[in-house]
């Protein structure tokens, strides 16, 4: 269900990567989300493909789960530019998003080379107005495309979306006017929590991005921060007032062995929740240049004065 402001929920795949699309589907139906997101296809050789290109059983059952529940497919995920020639890759995620009725693909970039990059995500954006899904490209703290101007400036680029994760968000440090400068190309915002202090080398980065978030309000990241700042941001825009969509991303390999699958959808439900209600209570800050969005020396600084 949505929050009480009316506010659209949703549950991204890899907080529950064990789980099929038609199972996520129910899971999340069954916790009170609004929509999911799908990766079909994989990132890692770990991973079990879900094959939900046309025509596939797994299609079939997700979008009569998806009847019976009302929940959507609101994005799908999840390619990695790496410099080579995806071209065949992405125009098949294309096709099973369509089927899906997804809006969205998300992407980040690997390749070193940003002109190259540009251009490739210019080609995507292209390909996939046929198909109703436009790219949306996430800064991650450990890839070449790493901070909010960056990311904006290539999407701008190329005709694409951005996806704003608060992880990643508070990892690299993004300002409060970064984020509202780069708000009327953001259709919604993935939303984790995480320790104040960030991990120390990359390899900890990848591993607290994949397999250890917490909740949201369980870490000390400036989440509402984040959302007020990209919602200032559609002040001038066509959007202005838009409550954005929010999606829980969180994977938590321990949280979910000790909860099992759908005790912790459930638990994230609430702690979005109990959070975002608080959105329409907090006074908006006088000045949105003097707010960041939890860099880590000042998360840190403030979590020791509480």
């Amino acid at each position: 269900m949505p929050t009480a402001t009316g506010r659209l929920l949703g549950v991204a795949q890899l907080s529950l990567l064990s789980a099929a699309p038609p199972r996520l589907v129910q899971l999340a139906a069954d916790a009170g989300f609004d929509f999911v997101g799908v990766r079909v296809r994989p990132v890692t050789a770990a991973e079990v493909p879900f094959d939900v290109q046309p025509g596939s059983p797994m299609l079939v059952e997700t979008l009569s789960r998806m009847a019976d529940t009302g929940v959507g497919v609101r994005d799908i995920e999840f390619l990695l530019l790496d410099g080579t020639d995806q071209r065949d890759a992405w125009m098949r995620m294309f096709e099973a998003g369509q089927a899906l009725g997804a809006e969205s693909l998300t992407v980040a970039c690997g390749d070193p080379d940003l002109a190259r990059a540009r251009d490739t995500l210019a080609q995507m954006a292209e390909d996939g107005q046929p198909y109703g899904i436009s790219p949306g490209l996430e800064a991650i703290s450990y890839q070449s495309v790493r901070s909010i101007p960056v990311a904006d400036e290539i999407a701008v680029h190329a005709g694409c979306d951005l996806v704003v994760d608060t992880l990643h968000v508070g990892r690299f440090g993004a300002t409060a006017a970064e984020l509202s400068a780069a708000a009327s190309r953001a259709p919604m915002v993935q939303l984790c929590d995480a320790p104040a202090e960030r991990p120390a080398t990359r390899d900890a980065l990848v591993a607290e991005s994949r397999s250890a978030r917490l909740a949201p309000g369980e870490g000390g990241l400036d989440l509402l921060g984040v959302v007020a700042a990209l919602e200032a941001g559609l002040a001038t825009t066509p959007r202005a007032g838009t409550q954005l969509p929010v999606s829980l991303e969180v994977p938590n390999d321990e949280a979910v062995a000790r909860l099992g699958e759908a005790g912790w959808l459930e638990h994230l439900h609430s702690c979005a929740l109990r959070l975002l209600d608080q959105q329409a209570t907090r006074a908006p800050s006088a000045d949105p240049d003097a707010a960041t969005a939890a860099t880590p020396s000042e998360t840190t600084a403030a979590a020791r004065t509480r």
